[in-house]
């Protein structure tokens, strides 16, 4: 009995590792794509190490270029939000003689009657 609860353990124990090791060559990966100044043939040789011999190449990589590693990616974050910034800026830029314009192409077209046009008219005014 106590020898397979030992080997339970061993086992979590192995599984963790393993899964740990496993995501730092996954975020050597999505590292070494997001890297920009790298070239094709150096994000090649990256990749061919990380296939034949994983363990070596992932920590030279960590060593070599760990430090960058952070960098990249609160560069990419910071990107990524001012692109969605932007897109909520153009998104909400809209005129109140743009709505009332919309509400009566509506009411033109019979889709609202006149008090809603009268309600969206009132809203796009406050």
């Amino acid at each position: 009995m106590s020898s397979s609860f030992w080997e339970f353990v061993w086992l979590i124990l192995w599984t963790f590792f393993l899964l740990t090791y496993l995501m730092v060559l996954l975020q050597i990966v999505v590292d070494v794509f997001r890297d920009r100044r790298l070239s094709g043939f150096s994000k090649a040789i990256w990749i061919i190490g990380l296939i034949f011999i994983p363990l070596f190449t992932a920590l030279v990589y960590l060593i070599f270029r760990g430090g960058g590693m952070g960098r990249r990616r609160v560069a990419e974050e910071n990107a990524i939000r001012a692109e969605n910034e932007e897109y909520l800026r153009e998104v909400t830029r809209v005129s109140p003689a743009d709505q009332i314009a919309r509400a009566s192409a509506l009411l033109k077209e019979g889709t609202i009657n006149e008090s809603e046009f009268a309600a969206l008219k009132a809203k796009a005014l406050s």
